[in-house]
């Protein structure tokens, strides 16, 4: 999923470069606000899943300590 949130992050700014060029800053503020969103969401995911695999080897470690 992270993959799809970078991807559209990109096309976004991309978009709002286009629209940037054509003078029409207000589409281009809104569309770069989403495209910051969508790589807020991309990092989002991303830390959620190191958080998870953190927390998972850590659990790990703490049933090894007890089985000694």
């Amino acid at each position: 999923m992270g993959r799809v949130w970078i991807m559209l992050s990109g096309t976004l700014l991309v978009l709002a470069a286009f629209f940037v060029w054509r003078n029409n800053f207000s589409a281009a503020f809104v569309t770069a606000a989403l495209g910051a969103c969508a790589w807020f969401l991309s990092y989002r995911g991303e830390m959620r899943k190191k958080i998870a695999d953190d927390e998972s080897d850590a659990d790990e470690g703490a049933e090894d300590d007890h089985e000694e």
